[in-house]
């Protein structure tokens, strides 16, 4: 190449770069001036804990705070009934000030994959019941009102209809403690090992009709019901007046929208269209790592809230 072509198209890279960086900090500029309400989603996503702690840090105060920040009103924390009372309370106190809602948390009562309410045993039912006193209690300090229940494994030496009865019994009391207080147990079918009891859409909604209570409803995860069934929006709607809460999540992977198969805009259109205004839990992990990752997350959402 001659000197003065080089010279040329370097100054004209030069010149496109700094045009590109300009807009770049524009569009952040701009970003950075709009007002909270500006910057809140259409859905209602809800991020987890470590999803963003590499930009706010590890304490998740500071990350709901980033999160809030960057238009999400919700958040969800699978463990937040072992969290300390004194992190519980700090935890609520930053949602009310930020006016942002709690999703669920899961009511655990130790490994429920595998103390499974299927065995219609007398001390895996008192611990179910135990354990949601201790969730009301906690729904009050977070101000929370959805708490996940896996009923356990598939108990093999005992007929599926016994298995059914027994469930439906321990979610009735489950039902009792939470319908005073307005809670609802949202339950959820899971396709991590086919030894799971609870699997599929249509087995929950006959679950909840059997036990015929607000407080009990269905957790409808995207990505668990695309691995085990799919045709998504046509099973959304067949379960729709059970259905209290989504999760998300896209598949393989496990990963934000837009990194699997699924159609999550879509998905979040037709939901949106029928009425929902309620919380998509992001249960899924990062597709890229450190900041980028995060931030290509963000963008992910932005892509898919369009509709």
């Amino acid at each position: 190449m001659k000197r003065r072509n080089f010279l040329k198209n370097g100054l004209t890279t030069a010149v496109a770069s700094t045009a590109l960086g300009s807009a770049f900090a524009g569009a952040a500029t701009d970003r950075a001036s709009l007002s909270p309400a500006e910057r809140t989603f259409k859905c209602n996503y809800a991020p987890h804990d470590g999803m963003f702690a590499n930009h706010a840090g590890k304490d998740f105060v500071d990350q709901i705070k980033f999160m809030y920040d960057q238009g999400f009103r919700s958040i969800e924390d699978n463990g937040m009934l072992k969290r300390s009372k004194e992190e519980q309370d700090k935890i609520g106190a930053t949602l009310a000030k930020l006016n942002m809602v709690m999703g669920v948390f899961v009511v655990d009562g130790g490994d429920n994959w595998k103390v499974s309410l299927t065995t219609g045993k007398q001390e895996f039912k008192d611990n179910f019941i135990k354990t949601c006193k201790a969730c009301v209690e906690l729904a009050k300090r977070v101000n929370g009102k959805w708490m996940t229940v896996v009923p356990g494994f598939f108990e093999r030496n005992i007929p599926i209809g016994i298995q059914t009865a027994n469930v439906v019994d321990a979610l009735r009391r489950g039902a009792e403690i939470f319908e005073p207080h307005g809670l609802v147990m949202v339950l959820e079918p899971l396709s991590d090992t086919p030894e799971l009891f609870m699997r599929y859409s249509d087995q929950t909604y006959e679950l909840c009709k059997a036990v015929n209570s607000p407080a009990c409803k269905i957790l409808y995860d995207v990505y668990h019901m695309q691995r085990n069934e799919g045709n998504i929006i046509n099973n959304i709607d067949r379960c729709w007046d059970e259905i209290a809460y989504f999760q998300i999540g896209d598949n393989p992977g496990r990963k934000e929208p837009t990194t699997g198969e699924i159609n999550y805009k879509n998905i979040f259109k037709h939901v949106y269209d029928k009425g929902y205004r309620g919380v998509w839990g992001m249960e899924h992990g990062i597709a890229k790592s450190g900041k980028e990752g995060e931030l290509a997350l963000i963008k992910a959402y932005r892509e898919v809230d369009t509709f």
